[in-house]
């Protein structure tokens, strides 16, 4: 097992459909170490929860319910996507390879994994959310992984494979409520010198999220680049010609 703070990390549950896949899906985090369930578009669990959350009760007592994934991210560094679907407005990555890049970032980087509903999968919004997003793989023939397995197998595989690299970057990405804003304010300053019209605006507002989701701002890299584009906004400074020196002609 890597030497890991698993508080750190956040399982998140987007509109599941089966209360006995929640349960199995906190019974994995609680075979791997992990105890902070966030489950969205519920405001309770039923029963069966309980009857598949064997061990995992703690867990299940603890989940936390929100109204939307954005919020749910909200005070995280990094949120990982989980999807079974390729998708070609997206890079997308196995989950081998979404666990070697969690390496990248400061051992304190709070992070997400996010998980969409189990016949739905997550919406295209919801995943474009995500700074990374990653498949598991599977026999062709499978179309996808149950729920509490699909947990599970993601779990496993940050908890007990590889060895942990040293962290390639040492500086705080942005929250993903920050990550967020730096976007509106980048897509702003796109529409205030006419970039965005009504026939580009969707294209142009899922482009430049895609964009910064993936990028993992930090709070230096945010400040540089809208002050690049701002200056780049007010245009030239205009100065003064220089007065010559010497005597004037009569």
């Amino acid at each position: 097992m890597k030497m890991i703070d698993f508080s750190r990390f956040a399982v998140v549950l987007v509109r599941p459909d089966s209360p006995e896949n929640v349960g199995l899906a906190a019974r994995g985090m609680a075979n791997t170490g992990f105890s902070d369930l966030r489950i969205v578009g519920l405001d309770k669990l039923e029963a069966p929860a309980w009857r598949t959350a064997i061990h995992a009760e703690s867990i299940i007592e603890g989940a936390r319910f929100f109204p939307s994934l954005e919020e749910a991210v909200s005070d995280l560094h990094i949120v990982l996507g989980s999807t079974a679907r390729v998708r070609h407005e997206f890079p997308l990555v196995t989950l081998a390879d979404g666990v070697r890049r969690l390496d990248e970032y400061p051992a304190e980087s709070r992070i997400g994994l996010v998980f969409g509903n189990e016949r739905t999968g997550l919406t295209q919004e919801e995943i474009g959310l995500a700074n990374i997003r990653f498949h598991i793989p599977q026999a062709a023939r499978q179309p996808s992984y149950n729920l509490g397995v699909a947990v599970t197998l993601t779990l496993h595989a940050i908890a007990f494979e590889g060895a942990p690299a040293p962290a390639a970057r040492k500086d705080f990405p942005l929250t993903h409520a920050e990550q967020a804003e730096a976007g509106r304010r980048f897509r702003e300053m796109l529409d205030s010198f006419g970039f965005m019209h009504d026939t580009n605006r969707t294209f142009i507002t899922e482009k430049v999220q895609d964009i910064f989701f993936r990028m993992t701002l930090t709070a230096k890299d945010r400040d540089i680049i809208l002050a690049m584009f701002r200056k780049a906004l007010e245009g030239p400074r205009k100065t003064r010609p220089r007065a010559r020196r010497g005597k004037e002609n009569p």
